[in-house]
């Protein structure tokens, strides 16, 4: 078992950026993909990034695909997403999964969650 806690969200006008970290307790982090998903109100949770356990691998969503690096320091056992140029369609609350069981970019796919970090992207 292990927790995830998400940290980095607050206001930023568009055009600028924001770093999310999240930070894995207990055994959880080493040996999991890393995923970071986005809700914004009135819509349903959908799929930012994923990175493979080793970092090797990344995958990103279309829309922000080319704007956002997903990362991860298994050492300190934290994953990372660096959001540049953004929109205010970015604007949600964005939270971090682990413990791939399904889809890589389906919420249902992954055992484990945060709580989420407020992203608010002003116009």
């Amino acid at each position: 078992q292990g927790q995830l806690a998400e940290s980095g969200g607050g206001l930023v006008q568009a055009g600028g950026s924001l770093r999310l970290s999240c930070a894995a307790s207990g055994r959880l982090f080493s040996g999991y993909f890393a995923a970071w998903f986005r809700q914004a109100p009135g819509k349903e949770r959908e799929f930012v990034a994923a990175i493979a356990p080793s970092g090797s691998d990344t995958y990103y969503s279309d829309s922000v695909k080319g704007r956002f690096t997903i990362s991860r320091d298994n050492a300190k056992n934290t994953g990372y997403l660096q959001m540049n140029s953004l929109k205010p369609e970015d604007t949600a609350v964005y939270y971090c999964a682990m413990g791939l069981q399904g889809m890589l970019r389906s919420p249902t796919g992954y055992m484990y969650w945060g709580s989420g970090t407020q992203v608010t992207v002003s116009s």
